[in-house]
């Protein structure tokens, strides 16, 4: 039994900041992959970042020097660390881990989300122009 739940989300002006913060209850986040998606209205999802079981991280060209993901295996909790929003980042943002272990990111997020077992609700981020 597999649970994510997001928060951190809200309303913030561009050029600010915001940390989210994914709980995972019932999962070992050392050992699999895990990341962020995000889908804004009349969009695709797509893929934010993900971080590998290794520690290696991928991170979509439109995000590249400005989030950063981490993940604190002690308490399986993933985190986004997003600096310098734009207004395209508004979207909703959803947790996402891998159902089988050390499983690739790369793969993941080339494929659109394959190879995700668990999604969190999902938390909405609003940016202001």
């Amino acid at each position: 039994q597999v649970q994510l739940v997001e928060s951190g989300g809200g309303s913030v002006q561009a050029g600010g900041s915001l940390r989210l913060s994914c709980a995972a209850s019932g999962y070992t986040a050392s050992t699999h992959c895990m990341g962020w998606f995000r889908q804004a209205p009349g969009k695709e999802r797509e893929g934010v970042a993900t971080i590998d079981s290794d520690g290696s991280t991928n991170y979509a060209d439109s995000v590249k020097g400005r989030f950063t993901v981490s993940k604190d295996n002690a308490v399986n909790t993933l985190y986004l660390q997003m600096n310098s929003l734009k207004p395209e980042d508004t979207a909703m943002y959803y947790c996402a881990a891998a159902g089988t272990s050390y499983s690739y990111c790369s793969r993941i997020m080339d494929h659109n989300g394959v190879g995700i077992d668990y999604w969190g609700k999902g938390i909405l981020v609003t940016i202001s122009s």
